[in-house]
């Protein structure tokens, strides 16, 4: 009887330590928890356009290095597109990865030309034809390099 009674005790015992122990839930839903995961929560189905997506090639390192690189050079300061892509080039990036890098960027080189002849115009003098010539130089087409120094007033 004492052996019931002492089990009997032992189990009551447990069972309340366990319940005042029990971990509370986290705030989170199990979409925020799915999200984490990368998994659809209970219930949801995942979305078939992020699937696809998500199967295409992905973005290597390197090229998102020289995506970054890139959008830093461009935050610094204009550029032409082949004068970026030899920037990065001489920073180390392949040729493949330079052009992704730039490409990336979906940059207006025109807005580029144009500050670019605003920056040279703030250094030193030209002529229209020598900010042209210039700005050729740094790797614009000649229509780039036009529309930079007409946005200049040459």
């Amino acid at each position: 009887m004492k052996k019931k009674l002492g089990a009997l005790m032992l189990a009551s015992v447990l069972s309340v330590s366990v319940s005042a122990c029990e971990i509370p839930e986290d705030s989170g839903t199990a979409a925020d928890r799915a999200d984490v995961n990368n998994k659809p929560a209970k219930g949801e189905k995942g979305d078939k356009a992020a699937a696809k997506k998500d199967s295409g090639p992905k973005e290597s390192v390197s090229q998102a290095n020289a995506r970054e690189a890139a959008a830093n050079y461009l935050d610094y300061s204009a550029f032409s597109r082949t004068g970026l892509i030899k920037q990065l080039k001489f920073e180390g990036y392949s040729e493949k990865d330079a052009v992704y890098g730039v490409d990336a960027q979906k940059a207006d080189w025109m807005k580029q030309a144009a500050a670019s002849g605003e920056n040279y115009l703030e250094m030193s003098s030209f002529s229209r034809q020598g900010l042209i010539d210039q700005l050729k130089f740094e790797g614009f087409t000649p229509e780039q390099a036009a529309y930079g120094a007409k946005k200049n007033g040459l």
